[in-house]
């Protein structure tokens, strides 16, 4: 069990997934963790689920925790670390998980000196299976790492990144989940429109693509390889394939990662 107590500034669903994976993993209990948020329903919500207890005072939440992560939308970021200014202490360590606001403004907006580590992680760590990426502030030190991974890995996995591609990551892993739920959709639709009832199609095509990516971390083998070994010679699976390609599904996906990449640096640029 880790030493340090955990804060969070917001209780929302990000927020009480990390809590939950925390807890889960042995890493702290619910009587270490203090949350707060301005939404008395978002505060009971987070209660109910994890049992730690919550305030609306975000300096409350400051002055008790060792680590503090900023679980706000990027948009209250400036508010939220405006107001913590003077109230975190250099021996905490601050711990950020909004889209796109940078370690500079970060430090410019909590104030100097800060031990801060700059978070992108993804909404499949609400089951668990985050995919999230970190970068350290210029005071975090080789043990923030560590502990950070720690955390993350408590709902998922991540890896250390330097911060110029965090605005990549928030394209492919932070964005990722909404096209593959396209994807998956789309397949559902496709098994109804070929007779398939309804519950069924989602199910089964949700379990397809946890299957295949399973497939893909089990063996270590190129996501190419294992696709040449569905398709044999002048059967279904090439015949989809094709229908594929003359979609452009490739370039597609491709696009939509790069859309997404370019509005992160926007939203870092604002």
């Amino acid at each position: 069990m880790l030493e340090q107590r955990i804060g969070l500034i917001g209780a929302g669903q990000m927020a009480t997934a990390l809590a939950q994976g925390f807890i889960k993993a042995g890493l702290t209990t619910s009587d270490r963790l203090l949350a707060s948020d301005p939404d008395e329903s978002a505060r009971q919500r987070f209660t109910k689920v994890v049992g730690a207890p919550t305030t609306d005072d975000n300096a409350a939440v400051a002055a008790r925790s060792d680590v503090l992560f900023l679980a706000v939308k990027p948009q209250q970021v400036p508010g939220a670390a405006g107001g913590l200014r003077g109230k975190v202490s250099a021996d905490r360590l601050v711990v950020s998980i909004a889209a796109g606001v940078r370690l500079k403004s970060l430090g410019e907006w909590l104030g100097p000196g800060l031990r801060i580590v700059r978070v992108m992680p993804n909404t499949p760590c609400l089951v668990g299976e985050g995919a999230s990426a970190y970068s350290l502030g210029q005071q975090a030190t080789a043990e923030d790492a560590a502990l950070v991974g720690r955390l993350l890995g408590a709902v998922g996995s991540a890896w250390q990144v330097d911060e110029k591609l965090l605005d990549a990551v928030t394209g492919l892993s932070g964005s990722g989940p909404a096209f593959v739920y396209v994807i998956i959709e789309a397949l559902s639709d496709a098994g109804v429109q070929m007779g398939l009832p309804r519950a069924m199609a989602t199910e089964m095509a949700a379990k397809t693509v946890r299957g295949a990516a399973q497939m893909v971390l089990a063996t270590g083998e190129h996501p190419a390889v294992l696709k040449d070994r569905v398709a044999s010679p002048a059967g279904t699976t090439i015949a989809g394939l094709q229908a594929l390609e003359s979609g452009a599904l490739r370039a597609v996906l491709m696009a939509a990662v790069e859309a997404a990449t370019e509005r992160s640096i926007e939203l870092g640029s604002g």
